[in-house]
């Protein structure tokens, strides 16, 4: 099974929750960011995020770029040519034959380019052979009904399977419209919200964060 993570903007806590789905995936897990943008050939990137929330070893990076911008901006800029998508669809179906799970962490939201022609995470989900769905990563505050029916809707419209939306930064004390957005986001999106990864969880550390994954879950 292959799970893609997108979100409805960035920032919205997609490497917290692809960490945590990792946690809760069942058997041997892969993850997957085919680009990761604004962090030079030294610095951590978000897969060192996973790795140190979750222990994971089978972490694959694609191209790395140094400007924090949409891949096709960061590559245009520093002169990389992007592999297609279809050849990322290609390394994640292998990663299937020995992985019972391979989470795929996009960019940004669904529609940013991931390669020179401009194709999205979207894109690459056609291109894959292996059955794949999408978990769509939200903000908890004003304006994500708005931005998580738009994501929703192009994912649709593509013929997209979606597993569920997690609101990536839920606060301890939520506000009201925060409450209100968690009931009405089923609602307006047709998706089930199915975790709440509090705010903060980024911060703790290994053992404390695989423990209290289950808890954030429907």
């Amino acid at each position: 099974m292959i799970i893609l993570v997108t979100g409805t903007d960035t920032e919205v806590g997609k490497t917290i929750t692809t960490a945590a789905l990792a946690v809760r995936a069942v058997g041997t897990v892969a993850v997957v960011k085919p680009a990761q943008t604004g962090v030079g050939p030294d610095e951590p990137g978000d897969l060192d995020d996973v790795h140190r929330l979750t222990g994971l070893t089978k972490l694959h990076e694609g191209v790395r770029l140094r400007d924090p911008l949409a891949p096709t901006t960061a590559a245009r800029r520093q002169g990389v040519t992007l592999p297609p998508v279809a050849a990322h669809a290609k390394a994640i179906d292998q990663l299937t034959l020995t992985n019972d799970t391979v989470l795929v962490e996009g960019a940004g939201g669904i529609l940013v380019g991931l390669d020179a022609e401009g194709n999205n995470l979207a894109d690459l989900a056609g291109q894959l052979t292996t059955p794949f769905g999408f978990v769509v990563v939200a903000r908890a505050g004003l304006g994500t009904l708005n931005h998580a029916g738009l994501t929703v809707e192009a994912l649709r419209s593509r013929g997209l399977p979606i597993e569920g939306l997690v609101i990536g930064s839920w606060p301890e004390q939520p506000d009201l419209a925060e409450e209100c957005n968690l009931a009405d986001l089923p609602a307006v999106t047709g998706v089930p919200v199915i975790g709440r990864i509090p705010a903060g969880a980024g911060s703790l550390d290994q053992e404390a964060f695989k423990a209290a994954v289950p808890s954030w879950f429907e």
